[in-house]
C-alpha cells in the first residue's frame, strides 16, 4: 500500500441512543466527540439515529404492505365488465 494515502483506521464506538446500545469496532469515521469504554480507555464517538437494535425490520415492528389487497381493490374497481 502507499503510504499517506489512507484514512486512519482505528477503534471507533459507535452508540445509537434511542435504542441504548453502543458498540467498539474499527471504522475510518472522523468525529470530533470521544467516550470512555468498559475497558477504561477513551476512543473516538460516532452517534448514529438506527441500528439494527432500532431498525424496524430487525426488531420486528416492521409493517407489512398489503400490496395484494390494494391489487385485487383495483381489479374490482376498473374491470371492464362483459
Amino acid at each position: 500500500m502507499k503510504k499517506n494515502i489512507h484514512p486512519d483506521y482505528r477503534p471507533v464506538v459507535y452508540r445509537d441512543a434511542e435504542a441504548g446500545l453502543a458498540f467498539l469496532t474499527r471504522s475510518t469515521a472522523r468525529t470530533e466527540r470521544s467516550i470512555e469504554w468498559e475497558d477504561g480507555n477513551t476512543y473516538p464517538l460516532v452517534d448514529v439515529q438506527i441500528s439494527s437494535a432500532s431498525h424496524p425490520f430487525y426488531t420486528g415492528k416492521a409493517r407489512v404492505l398489503d400490496s395484494a389487497g390494494q391489487v385485487e381493490k383495483f381489479r374490482r374497481r376498473y374491470s371492464a365488465t362483459s
